[in-house]
């Protein structure tokens, strides 16, 4: 099971980081990653690490502002995100792959998202 948390309402140019804890089996068997859906838009890939930590991939997007990481022996995958803008309000999924991927149908276990809303 995934649990993401962390969302919340942010101010335009504030940050946010969300957190996904990874519960019944070890996080490091597991890719992560992060997608989002924005009302009324199908959801999209945001961000997505290794099962070490050792790769990252983001979407254009997101790059310079949001960052992931992992902490396998927390079994916890998080999500810095900073200079939020209004584009960024979305609910956000944290998802697990058998190996590193960016492509949601090769994600296999989904959490259940949090509601990011940035107000301008």
């Amino acid at each position: 099971q995934l649990q993401a948390s962390g969302g919340g309402l942010v101010q335009a140019g504030g940050s946010l980081r969300l957190s996904c804890a990874v519960s019944k089996r070890p996080s490091s068997n597991f890719a992560k990653g992060w997608f989002r859906q924005a009302p009324g838009k199908e959801r999209e890939f945001v961000t997505a690490i290794s099962r070490s930590g050792s790769s990252t991939s983001y979407t254009d997007s997101v790059k310079g502002r949001f960052t992931i990481s992992r902490d396998n022996a927390k079994n916890t995958v998080y999500l810095q995100m900073n200079s939020l803008n209004a584009m960024d309000t979305a609910v956000y999924y944290c998802a697990a792959a058998l190996y590193f991927t960016t492509i949601r149908a090769n994600y296999d276990y989904w959490g259940q998202g949090t509601l990011v809303t940035v107000s301008s």
